[in-house]
């Protein structure tokens, strides 16, 4: 049986799925993994893309090819830090000065922090807070201004992780920061629901990402009840659908993407004849 790429092929759309020609979407950090996955998943619907990237120029070229060079849509890269807020605000008002009218954002550009309590640095402490929540926030606070001042009824999406919602060791900031994203993104659900205004959150489990080790991922799918690794796209046509009329009555909620990574939880037996879906117990480490 021939293998279905939604990425090449594209998806048999519905009317009501297919966004009007000229509608922009801002994707933060879509220069690889997720990011990339989303933004060619929405250029392929008819969005145009606005995108921002640290350092990542190689990712970026070969995302400009496909958007502008395979689907034909409007593609623009700024480069920055969005550790910084003051660049934060800068890229906001650049993005929507150049895109006219924006009908989607989606807040994926963050960092992985793991790191023991007891040995968080507090200048990486904040680095990574303003990158994985002051940014998101403030790209909310500017992108919903917009669609209120230009009578959008947009869509808001953060991408915030399994991690919010399952304790992990080593944990406290990552999950910390997207348990709190996704609180906020709940409060901007209900302030911005009566304009038409959606907000929601998309929760990643374990999904590929170039710079990882195929090995590693193949022993981590043997743990994931639907037995694979995540693939960006998968990641992207859930924003698709959550940014469409077709969920047009949804709003605050949090969508799980993981294969069921998380549902059987940490198991409570070392025992390895067990056929247990879920991961391996963590050994402690002492202090």
């Amino acid at each position: 049986m021939r293998t279905y790429n939604p990425i090449t092929e594209g998806t048999p759309s519905a009317s009501h799925m297919k966004p009007s020609r000229g509608h922009t979407a801002i994707v933060t950090g879509a220069s690889s993994g997720i990011g990339k996955g989303i933004a060619i998943v929405l250029a392929r619907e008819g969005y145009d893309i606005v995108t921002v990237y640290q350092s990542n120029t190689e990712g970026i070229e070969q995302l400009k090819e496909i958007v502008s060079g395979t689907y034909g849509r409007r593609f623009h890269a700024f480069q920055g830090d969005l550790t910084d807020p003051v660049y934060v605000e800068q890229f906001a008002r650049e993005a929507l000065e150049i895109s006219q009218e924006v009908h989607i954002l989606v807040n994926n550009a963050g960092a992985y922090y793991s790191e023991k309590l007891t040995e968080i640095r507090a200048e990486e402490m904040i680095a990574f807070i303003n990158i994985d929540f002051v940014a998101p926030v403030l790209l909310m606070k500017a992108v919903s201004r917009h669609m209120l001042e230009k009578n959008i009824r947009g869509s808001l999406i953060n991408i915030t992780s399994t991690r919010a919602e399952r304790a992990y060791p080593h944990s406290v900031l990552y999950g910390g920061m997207k348990a709190g994203l996704q609180r906020a993104g709940e409060s901007a659900a209900l302030e911005l629901a009566m304009h038409g205004i959606r907000v929601n959150s998309i929760a990643p489990g374990a999904t590929r990402i170039e710079r990882a080790n195929e090995e590693d991922y193949k022993v981590l799918a043997e743990k994931i009840p639907l037995r694979r690794i995540g693939e960006p796209a998968d990641i992207g046509e859930a924003v698709l659908w959550l940014s469409s009329d077709a969920a047009s009555y949804i709003t605050g909620i949090t969508l799980k993407i993981d294969g069921g990574l998380i549902l059987p939880g940490m198991p409570e037996s070392e025992d390895e004849t067990l056929q247990y879906y879920g991961w391996k117990p963590v050994k402690l480490e002492s202090y």
